[in-house]
């Protein structure tokens, strides 16, 4: 009899686990009132995440999408006052895409969601499993080295 695939069996898993996490977030936004895409809501993380507002180029790079993806993106977030695009100081025809206010609160929102799906699918987890859970994912997503840090972090706070 031949065995499972264990990397297949894991795959699928770590599917159906980001599957759930994506609906528990959805359910949080809706009772929250917050209409966004995923696209829209990656849009905005990663436009907070630069020092001055992005140009539209920038943010199809980032993306890793043609510039009309972006287009209609930012077209969504605008209209929805989330976002606006603004001339750059330094050269007319360049044009910026700028947090608003309302962005900005759509941020905390977005993040306060992935909080409560997270504790919500965390939840049967003790804290050292958390722990485990947090270094493996780190190991696999952003290399060994993020691993031994989140460890050392870990450990120093055990410590403290």
């Amino acid at each position: 009899m031949d065995s499972p695939d264990a990397d297949g069996v894991l795959a699928e898993q770590l599917l159906r686990l980001t599957r759930r996490l994506h609906r528990s977030q959805q359910r949080q936004l809706e009772t929250a009132g917050i209409a966004i895409t995923p696209a829209q809501s990656r849009l905005l993380r990663i436009v907070a995440h630069y020092d001055r507002p992005p140009r539209m180029a920038d943010l199809a790079a980032r993306l890793e999408v043609v510039p009309r993806a972006v287009t209609s993106l930012v077209d969504g977030l605008e209209a929805s006052g989330r976002v606006r695009r603004a001339p750059d100081p330094d050269n007319r025809r360049v044009i910026r895409i700028e947090l608003t206010d309302t962005g900005r609160d759509t941020l905390r929102q977005l993040r306060s969601a992935r909080r409560a799906a997270a504790e919500d699918i965390l939840a049967p987890l003790t804290a050292e499993q958390r722990e485990e859970l947090g270094g493996l994912l780190s190991t696999l997503v952003d290399g060994d080295q993020a691993a031994a840090r989140a460890c050392g972090e870990a450990a120093s706070l055990r410590r403290s």
